[in-house]
């Protein structure tokens, strides 16, 4: 059952609902539900007054933060505001509610959701699905975008729903999946910090939130997808008093990867309204005009591109990648990709060049593999890993942090 939410609305923290608000007016919204692997899961779904069911829509999935709503991430981000001015659906699913709080289960992150595994990339697929059957939804331009534990969650659908998400933005997030990324293709990114946030912070550790869990640092995250989209450039663009801009570049099927972190604001979304309690907003960007610019430039390539790009790139292609996360403690996850069947080395070193550990001796066929690195025994420090296989020789840096 449909309820219609009062044109008027009002702006409320993303991380409490018992919160001072005030009122601001301009659109309406529509909850609505599906009924998932027995569980009734809500989102808010604001259609724009221009969108016309003959011409296809652009989609964009805002998933809320621990602790908040499809209601509070609309208010935060004002999204809504500008899906009428740009002409694009948005939709904001929900995580499972439990003692009144609403959790993602982003692979390391956090609450209910992931202890008791819940199948959130499953009933976002699910979502799509229903509302491409109820709407001319663009499947070239579906796109998700989060804060916090709803930005971590983008990353898992980035890696499990690569399939339909055509890119991601993450806000004030990080990635916390604990396995080795899945995505099937190349996966544009438009990532949003701030120095100042101490909730997720952007050198990685435990952050001031109360879910208390680790943060895996930016560095890393941005090593894995530089890697998975094979991008082969890196440029400072600006590094100013207002904010940090990065761009990766040269990447498969356009893959670019933007990195803006900002010097005010905090653990919220730039431009968007600031939260009570919450830190403030910045006031040097944009991220929902920043955001809807990348995705406009990045919509899904045609799967024959993507089918032949990934031919090409495991025929011709020897690769070691960045391990993730690093800096860690205690495991790390190693992958590489052969483009030949051969006999394999993975051997840890320390610095002085002290062999600590072989982790692989083996033959291994064509593809990518993996393996799981526990340093218990070893002390804080850097570390390389050195892989020899196919004739050739690769080597990365890792670093112990205990």
């Amino acid at each position: 059952m449909r309820t219609k939410i009062i044109a008027s609305i009002i702006f409320c923290t993303f991380l409490v609902s018992s919160v001072s608000c005030h009122v601001k007016s301009g659109y309406s919204s529509v909850y609505d539900s599906l009924n998932f692997k027995g569980l009734e899961r809500t989102y808010l779904i604001h259609v724009p007054p221009g969108y016309v069911n003959t011409k296809p829509a652009s989609l964009i999935l805002a998933l809320h933060g621990g602790f908040g709503s499809a209601v509070n991430i609309e208010n935060q981000s004002l999204l809504s505001i500008k899906a009428d001015e740009a002409n694009f659906i948005v939709v904001y699913p929900e995580g499972i509610k439990v003692l009144g709080i609403r959790t993602w289960n982003a692979g390391g992150c956090c609450g209910t959701a992931e202890s008791f595994n819940i199948d959130d990339v499953g009933f976002i697929d699910a979502l799509i699905e229903k509302l491409s059957s109820e709407y001319n939804i663009d499947q070239k331009r579906i796109f998700a975008t989060g804060i916090s534990n709803g930005g971590m969650m983008c990353y898992r659908l980035a890696s499990d729903l690569s399939n339909k998400i055509s890119a991601i933005a993450p806000v004030a997030a990080t990635m916390v999946i604990k396995t080795t990324v899945n995505a099937s293709r190349a996966v544009p990114i438009i990532h949003f910090h701030s120095f100042n946030d101490a909730n997720v912070p952007y050198t990685g550790g435990i952050g001031s939130g109360v879910s208390d869990h680790y943060n895996p640092p930016l560095d890393s995250v941005f090593n894995v997808w530089m890697n998975i989209n094979s991008c082969l450039k890196k440029d400072t663009i600006k590094n100013d008093q207002d904010y940090l801009l990065v761009k990766w570049s040269n990447c498969n099927n356009n893959s670019e990867i933007h990195f803006f972190m900002t010097r005010d604001g905090g653990h919220s979304w730039p431009g968007g309204v600031n939260s009570l309690p919450g830190d403030e907003t910045s006031k040097v960007i944009n991220a929902d005009d920043l955001m809807w610019e990348f995705f406009q430039a990045h919509p899904m390539p045609d799967s024959a591109t993507a089918v032949e790009e990934q031919n090409i790139k495991v025929l011709n292609e020897f690769q070691l990648f960045q391990n993730y996360p690093n800096p860690f403690n205690p495991v790390t996850q190693i992958s590489w990709q052969l483009a030949v069947g051969s006999h394999a080395t993975l051997k840890v070193f320390d610095v002085l060049g002290n062999e600590v550990a072989e982790l692989i001796n083996n033959w291994l066929e064509v593809g990518t593999h993996s393996v799981t690195f526990n340093v218990s025994s070893l002390s804080s420090g850097i570390y390389f890993y050195s892989l020899t296989a196919a004739s050739e020789h690769k080597m990365r840096k890792l670093v112990v942090v205990k």
